[in-house]
């Protein structure tokens, strides 16, 4: 799951991650919640903030594509929650 988030957070255009307007995008780990990241047998679900200036969809199939080699066969649905400014 983790390797799931830095993948996601290090694509372009990506500024977060997002629990989507009720947390309810998150994986429950012992002790810890990793928001914007979940997954089941079927697909792989991520809510992102993004940065102004890029196209949407560029930014939703950059995050497919860095996913890729991590999730199989899973589906990758990709929400944007948000989007901010550049610094």
């Amino acid at each position: 799951m983790w390797a799931i988030a830095e993948r996601v957070r290090s694509c372009r255009g990506v500024a977060g991650l997002s629990g989507g307007p009720f947390g309810t995008v998150a994986t429950y780990l012992p002790g810890r919640r990793l928001t914007g990241v979940s997954v089941d047998d079927r697909e792989v679900r991520i809510a992102v903030v993004v940065t102004a200036g890029r196209p949407l969809p560029e930014t939703a199939d950059e995050v497919r594509r860095a996913l890729a080699d991590l999730v199989g066969e899973r589906r990758v649905n990709v929400r944007i929650d948000d989007i901010v400014e550049e610094p």
